[in-house]
């Protein structure tokens, strides 16, 4: 088996581990924002320590950062942090294994973008595959009750911010790998670690002033929340290395792919941690969308 794959399972059952301690941190009065922002100022001090030890032992000194990698990070930090904002409050709408679902269709919405922006052609399986993954959309997207109007059950918030951190999370995953590439120089765990430390503290400082700006008092909620909150900061460094170092490894779109197995780590933590249960028609959704993103996977 390939390093890179079972880097990128790494980074998926850490990822996992996060979202789960981020929504228990919802409990605790944290916004949305809040609980976002905990990821990242608990985690960038560590990444910064870890990068700096790394290249001193590794002897590679201080990178020399080119003006392309910067459009490349900050794009990539800004679509993360949106991303990360419309998973946890997509928490407050469905259960944890249809919420990752829904972040999951990174996948199909990055073959769309590149169909409608880029022009890229795809064949006939490509396109039924997407419309597999349609068909699970909508199961996943219809609201459990099942009450009130088609359209108002399709077409409702859950949706909008399950779709929006898929699509997100394509373009960030995109923009990392872009931004480590730039660096040209060093191993591929130093630009890898480089690039996280510096977006990570773009992130931070970003958030900080965002919430200082209009949720004040949240930065010191999220400090007293230590106990959960570092290890939110904890497993997303670890999922953060992995993935970075993935991406700088092999095309995002084939690690995007192998991370689907975040699924089934979902599922497991949802059952057995939140003690939720999935509907029928949910298991319908997933199966579908599941079937989808692998078939898309084999034909491109």
């Amino acid at each position: 088996m390939e390093t890179w794959i079972l880097i990128t399972l790494g980074a998926a059952a850490a990822q996992t581990l996060r979202f789960m301690l981020q929504k228990q941190l919802k409990t605790m009065q944290l916004t949305t924002a809040g609980a976002t922002f905990a990821r990242f100022i608990y985690s960038s001090p560590l990444v910064a320590v870890i990068a700096i030890c790394y290249a001193t032992y590794s002897k590679q000194g201080m990178p020399d950062i080119p003006a392309g990698f910067w459009p490349y990070a900050i794009a990539g930090g800004a679509s993360q942090v949106l991303a990360t904002m419309c998973v946890v409050a997509l928490f407050a709408h469905r259960n944890f294994a249809v919420g990752i679902t829904f972040k999951k269709t990174e996948v199909l919405l990055s073959a769309a973008f590149g169909f409608i922006i880029l022009g890229d052609v795809f064949t006939f399986w490509a396109i039924f595959a997407m419309c597999i993954g349609l068909a699970g959309v909508l199961l996943l997207s219809d609201p459990p009750d099942g009450v009130g109007p088609w359209h108002q059950r399709i077409f409702n918030r859950a949706t909008a911010l399950g779709l929006g951190a898929g699509l997100l999370f394509g373009i960030s995953g995109n923009g990392y790998r872009g931004a480590s590439l730039s660096l040209g120089e060093g191993d591929v765990f130093y630009r890898a670690i480089v690039t996280l430390a510096i977006v990570t503290a773009l992130q931070t400082v970003a958030m900080a002033l965002w919430l200082a700006w209009r949720e004040r008092g949240q930065i010191m909620t999220v400090l007293r929340a230590w106990r959960v909150a570092g290890l939110v900061g904890l497993t997303s460094m670890l999922g953060s290395i992995c993935w970075f170092t993935a991406f700088t490894l092999q095309n995002a779109a084939y690690v995007n792919a192998v991370g689907q197995i975040e699924l089934l780590f979902s599922l497991i933590i949802g059952a057995f941690v939140f003690g939720e249960k999935v509907s029928g028609r949910e298991w319908q959704g997933l199966g579908l969308l599941t079937c989808s993103i692998v078939l898309l996977v084999l034909v491109t």
